[in-house]
């Protein structure tokens, strides 16, 4: 059983790193999947200000991709749907970090290992794209629910939104000046389009007229429908999306400021 015992530290020490892990999103093309077969890799750099051995905030820089396929749905009406895309997803985080135990990297007098939770806000870069006949096409300029067009009400939705990222870690001490952090976050949206999906159907005929057939033939994919499905429902817009970004923190704890002694609680 760990007993914290006071210990000397370096007050607001400063870390240096790296991310490696994976990314995805769940949303109407994953409705419900967390590290499935649309997980792909992703990255970044970090630095991290201690403030004591509780306590920490850090900025933190992470690429990586997120993507659907209806085609691999277990339910038949999304198979038909037929809908996919892809995306990279740059984000920049600022997030506080709090340790459930006394840990400082590199300190043998404090924790070896400590869990600890975060929460931040972030801003991120995204660009949902579809396959159509042997080509990659950006879905937001077409409009693909009639967003920003002649006929419809409903703006067109930004590629660069905030984002509240939250999640849990496990920070453990490796030498002197290295740590390693295994972490799991979640990112609470505010747009239900990061897939292009949300809506409703809207008239191909005037889509096609305004956007141009590419447009209208990447709004609905239908396998086989009545040639009519204006108004029905393509998306469920009662969710907003969300994406995670999970992996390996591995900082290296530069020269901080003078000893004070710091007593554990």
């Amino acid at each position: 059983m760990y007993v914290p015992q006071p210990i000397r530290v370096k007050v607001k020490t400063t870390e240096v790193g790296i991310f490696i892990g994976s990314s995805y999103y769940v949303g109407d093309l994953n409705p419900s999947g967390h590290f499935n077969r649309f997980t792909r890799p992703a990255g970044g750099g970090l630095l991290r200000l201690n403030f004591n051995s509780r306590y920490s905030v850090k900025a933190i820089a992470s690429f990586g991709g997120i993507e659907g396929d209806d085609s691999y749905s277990d339910k038949a009406e999304y198979r038909n749907r037929n809908l996919s895309f892809k995306s990279n997803l740059m984000e920049f985080a600022v997030e506080g970090e709090f340790n459930f135990l006394p840990y400082i990297t590199g300190n043998k007098r404090s924790a070896h290992i400590s869990p600890y939770i975060f929460a931040g806000l972030a801003v991120y870069h995204f660009e949902p794209k579809a396959y159509y006949y042997s080509r990659w096409y950006s879905l937001q300029p077409l409009s693909t629910e009639g967003q920003g067009t002649t006929f419809s009400n409903d703006k067109r939705y930004s590629l660069t939104q905030f984002s509240i990222p939250f999640g849990v870690g496990l920070k453990i001490n490796v030498s002197k000046h290295v740590g390693l952090n295994f972490e799991w976050g979640l990112r609470r949206t505010f747009t239900d389009y990061l897939d292009d999906v949300s809506g409703k159907y809207v008239d191909v005929n005037l889509l096609a007229s305004e956007k141009g057939p590419e447009a209208a033939g990447l709004s609905d994919r239908s396998l086989t429908s009545d040639g009519n499905n204006t108004g029905r429902q393509r998306g469920n817009s009662l969710t907003n999306d969300w994406y995670s970004f999970a992996g390996v923190l591995l900082t290296y704890r530069l020269k901080g400021n003078e000893d004070r002694c710091d007593v554990p609680h």
